[in-house]
């Protein structure tokens, strides 16, 4: 029988929480970081290659993917995990993200938005209604609700507006979706960096009520240390009881700082993109690969790291891939990113268990902040070499 959608929590460590969620593609450990495949697929990567780093479930977008190939078309082709071959969960994005992301290319109103597409500027419209239905084409495990996500800083009544508009669609999403065993149905806090709001946003959304809870509107500019602000009123005000979902974030000192104000879930299209274009994180720091001092290191990127980047590459190898043009560099660093977010979230879960997170946070902290400082020497030092 396919399981029921479930969230059980196992263990707590102050704030940060140790789960299991399980859905009818399989389950998921939690805290987990889902890699981005906006368009069905991970880019760069194999969907043999992705379940390699231990990731377990993978998001993509219903505003992309409804433009091509569509969702008619991936619905004909038995849905999203078998055309692209991830038998595992999928999360997809609503579209509510292009709403801020695309603002010069779409019209707003009560009953959805219209946009012209970035591709062929072809009109489309989506309702509260037509995304959920569209996610349900695409079999996504879990749907998200269409809401209006605001930039960052935004007017207090701009927000406020924003905030009712969504919450209205959320109920509508909610009675626009087909329960199924094994599938949920996120809704979407809003609100900006406004405390009222978030709690307006959080008191209806338990109100209408869904399978899991996301925070969203951050990570769109805001400092660190206001996100967190904004995590720390609004994370308790969630349904302990139900997945917490971080959208759009981030880089590895944001997930430890979330994961410590109960955040369970993540997505980001930072460590591919990164790794796209030269750059590694590792547990010393972000390094830029294409820098000349790597030029002739025989050391692999990471040492303890078991990506095939590093297992079976130098740092000089992969900085002739990219001074080349070669594609297979940003394949190998793309990999290597996807390993160290897999392997953050896997020793948060394990010092969560064991009762040492506060430790293992403070020290992955000390680390990052040691490796910006000789970060900024490093930058001197190469801008005066000559670039191999």
């Amino acid at each position: 029988m396919t399981p029921r959608f479930s969230y059980t929590l196992r263990a707590t460590d102050g704030r940060a929480r140790l789960g299991r969620i399980e859905t009818a593609h399989g389950g998921i450990d939690t805290p987990v970081f889902m890699p981005v495949g906006t368009v069905g697929t991970v880019k760069g990567m194999l969907p043999g290659a992705v379940a390699s780093t231990g990731a377990q479930i993978i998001l993509g977008n219903t505003y992309h993917l409804m433009l091509r190939p569509g969702a008619d078309r991936v619905e004909r082709l038995g849905g999203l995990h078998r055309f692209m071959n991830w038998p595992g969960p999928i999360l997809t994005d609503s579209g509510g993200y292009q709403v801020m992301s695309l603002s010069d290319l779409r019209k707003l109103d009560e009953k959805g938005v219209t946009f012209r597409s970035h591709l062929d500027g072809s009109k489309h419209h989506m309702s509260p209604e037509a995304s959920v239905g569209i996610q349900h084409k695409l079999d996504a495990t879990i749907t998200m609700c269409l809401d209006e996500c605001v930039p960052w800083p935004v007017e207090k009544a701009d927000a406020d507006r924003a905030n009712e508009l969504s919450l209205r669609w959320a109920a509508r999403c909610r009675d626009a979706f087909v329960e199924r065993p094994g599938y949920a149905l996120f809704g979407i806090n809003q609100g900006s960096t406004f405390p009222d709001l978030r709690a307006r946003s959080a008191a209806g959304l338990v109100d209408i009520g869904f399978d899991g809870y996301a925070v969203g509107g951050l990570a769109v500019g805001e400092p660190q240390e206001v996100m967190f602000d904004v995590l720390d009123a609004t994370v308790p005000l969630l349904p302990a009881d139900r997945p917490r979902y971080l959208m759009g974030v981030g880089k590895p000192d944001d997930i430890v700082g979330a994961v410590a104000r109960g955040i369970d879930m993540f997505d980001c299209v930072l460590p591919t993109r990164s790794g796209r274009t030269g750059q590694a994180f590792t547990r010393h720091g972000p390094l830029n690969i294409r820098n000349a001092r790597h030029a002739e290191d025989l050391s692999p990127v990471e040492a303890d790291c078991r990506c095939p980047a590093c297992r079976d590459h130098s740092r000089a190898y992969l900085h002739h891939l990219f001074k080349a043009g070669e594609m297979l560099g940003p394949i190998l660093l793309t990999w290597h990113n996807l390993q160290h977010y897999q392997d953050l979230t896997a020793e948060l879960r394990a010092a969560i268990a064991a009762g040492t997170f506060a430790d293992v946070a403070q020290r992955r902290m000390a680390d990052w902040r040691t490796a910006a400082h000789r970060a900024k020497g490093v930058e001197q030092a190469d801008a005066a070499r000559t670039d191999a």
